[in-house]
């Protein structure tokens, strides 16, 4: 197995390999995010940049932890790995707020988005990786996105529906065609009424979707709120109290 050794304190560079058939795991076990290297032989190379965070008391005792998938907007696609903590979870990580989850934010690449398969391959594979090795709470597994990063979620949603015990989409849409797939999923969204970017309409049609179908899905509109929805959402820590009660026992 190749050594890992953190190089930088805060951000954490994850580079993702699929290629044959052999693992070098994430051994980090230090707090905070810190930089590593993945690889994962599979039938074909793929790679990602990513941010990778551990509460600071991980480890020091025996205990199961919940594990949050964040997937960030359009605009942090590339290869600049500090573009993924301008928003969301992995900026307060970066802020020195003390999350208490593991937190995986992936970066996509430039001109690519989250709805393609070879990168739902690479999220895939690494929600398997991190479960593997980590001290994962199998009924505690979260996925949460904004814009383009909302409609990575409600793809992943789509693609797997069991792994989720809860979701929260902002600001993003998706199929509503599909809505039936996860109507039983827990789903908290959330998108600004005064969106100039992605349309009210794209969540609307997804929350009607999952009503019609029996989901119970809750939705918050920001009346005054363009397309950055997501600083309210994720400064209310009662989003996060929420996210953290949901469980798939």
């Amino acid at each position: 197995m190749r050594s890992v050794r953190p190089c930088l304190p805060v951000v954490l560079l994850l580079a993702l390999f699929m290629v044959g058939c052999s693992t070098s795991g994430i051994t980090e076990t230090n707090p905070g995010q810190h930089p590593i290297v993945y690889t994962k032989e599979y039938k074909k190379t793929v790679s990602t940049n990513c941010l990778f965070y551990l509460p600071k008391d991980y480890g020091k005792e025996k205990k199961q932890w919940p594990l949050v998938l964040f997937l960030h907007g359009a605009g942090e696609r590339g290869s600049d790995i500090s573009l993924v903590s301008k928003h969301g979870p992995p900026m307060l990580a970066s802020e020195g707020k003390d999350l208490p989850f593991i937190l995986i934010s992936p970066q996509c690449p430039e001109n690519l988005y989250w709805g393609m398969d070879s990168e739902i391959e690479i999220l895939d594979a690494l929600l398997k990786d991190v479960q593997s090795n980590y001290d994962v709470d199998p009924n505690r597994i979260y996925i949460t996105g904004l814009s383009m990063g909302g409609f990575g979620t409600w793809e992943m949603l789509a693609r797997y529906p069991n792994r989720f015990a809860a979701a929260i989409p902002i600001c993003g849409g998706g199929d509503s065609t599909k809505a039936y797939i996860f109507k039983d999923v827990p789903i908290w969204v959330f998108h600004g009424a005064k969106d100039n970017i992605v349309p009210l309409s794209q969540s609307q049609s997804m929350v009607n979707a999952l009503k019609a179908c029996g989901g119970n899905p809750k939705f918050t509109i920001y009346p005054n709120a363009e397309h950055n929805s997501w600083a309210e959402t994720y400064n209310n820590p009662e989003v996060f109290d929420w996210l953290l009660k949901q469980s798939k026992k």
